[in-house]
């Protein structure tokens, strides 16, 4: 049986848990992680056996202090410390060089490792009293929609794991930027919390990675392979006007089925049907982001056939959106 427990009574508890080498989830103010000594590759196994995920889908590994860093890089750049300087505690996950400290399976065989210091005081203080460095991959089954509250984990891990730390809904919604922070030009490998806009203010130039699009490609990153986020039935999304929407909307109940929207507060004043899961104003893609997961894991499959998506603007936080719904869906009508 998972244990759950409150953000201050249970802290110490939890600490405990990790450096015993269990699995434990806690709140960051993306979504919740699912943590274990980034050090033991028996704790990590851990994540991969309750989570179901792929061996070859490196971990990021979170931190509490940023000298802690030295525990598992080396040798990283000046492009890794404006990162830091600029996005520290926050969404944004730096890859830098290993030192080999880290344990294999966190790595997936890289010579790199993927580190952040969440911006959230429940897993700050957990981290800061546990004193590891603690790899942690969003607490869900593999390829389902990612944890924004502990009820989310619980419906996925109960049983599989030591316990939850219960910290409320999380904040921004989806997980951490990615950079590569290897040269002297950052390239982003997983878009998220922190923005493309965000970090041209810091650097001239910024990349994207072009293997976020080929799923041939080695992931670097978390979330550059495999289909994710994924609801329990069919998921298309919807390009085009509103009134392209209504009218696929008409098409798939003609033909019976029984048809969950997701949709913003715009196209929901447009639409008359029961079964909608609205996320928020499309001039506010950072309300959308928050509400994302929690409206793909709304619609199970005794009520729904197949679900309607509503596609937002790929521009700032949008992108983020935008890369999960893609992972996510079926196809694109």
């Amino acid at each position: 049986m998972t244990r759950l427990w409150k953000q201050e009574d249970g802290m110490r508890e939890a600490a405990e848990a990790l450096s015993a080498g269990e699995a434990v989830a806690f709140p960051t103010e993306t979504v919740y992680g699912l943590g274990a000594d980034a050090t033991r590759e028996e704790a990590v196994q851990k994540i991969f056996d309750a989570k179901g995920r792929p061996a070859d889908n490196p971990l990021i590994v979170h931190i509490g202090e940023r000298e802690e860093l030295a525990t598992i890089a080396a040798d990283w750049t000046e492009t890794a410390e404006k990162c830091m300087d600029a996005f520290w505690p926050g969404p944004l996950t730096i890859i830098v060089p290993s030192n080999g400290k880290a344990a294999k399976n966190v790595t997936a065989g890289l010579q790199t490792i993927g580190v952040r210091m969440p911006d959230h005081p429940t897993a700050l203080k957990l981290l800061r009293e546990v004193k590891l460095p603690i790899a942690a991959p969003s607490a869900n089954s593999s390829g389902k929609p990612s944890p924004t509250s502990a009820e989310h984990v619980y419906q996925d891990l109960n049983g599989k794991i030591a316990g939850i730390v219960d910290g409320g809904r999380t904040g921004v919604g989806v997980e951490s930027t990615v950079v590569d922070c290897t040269a002297e030009i950052p390239v982003i490998l997983r878009p998220g919390g922190v923005t493309k806009e965000q970090l041209e203010e810091v650097f001239e130039e910024v990349r994207v990675d072009p293997a976020l699009s080929d799923e041939e490609e080695k992931p670097k990153s978390p979330g550059m392979k495999y289909r994710h986020y994924a609801p329990e039935v069919p998921l298309l999304l919807v390009e085009g006007d509103d009134e392209r929407f209504v009218e696929k909307l008409s098409f798939y109940q003609q033909e019976g089925k029984r048809v969950g929207v997701i949709a913003s507060r715009e196209l929901a004043e447009k639409l008359d049907h029961p079964r909608m899961a609205v996320c928020g104003s499309r001039t506010d893609l950072s309300e959308v982001a928050v509400e994302l997961y929690g409206a793909l894991r709304s619609y199970k499959q005794s009520d729904v056939d197949v679900i309607l998506a509503e596609t937002f603007e790929e521009t700032e936080v949008g992108a983020a959106v935008m890369n999960r719904l893609k992972k996510a869906a079926d196809r694109i009508i």
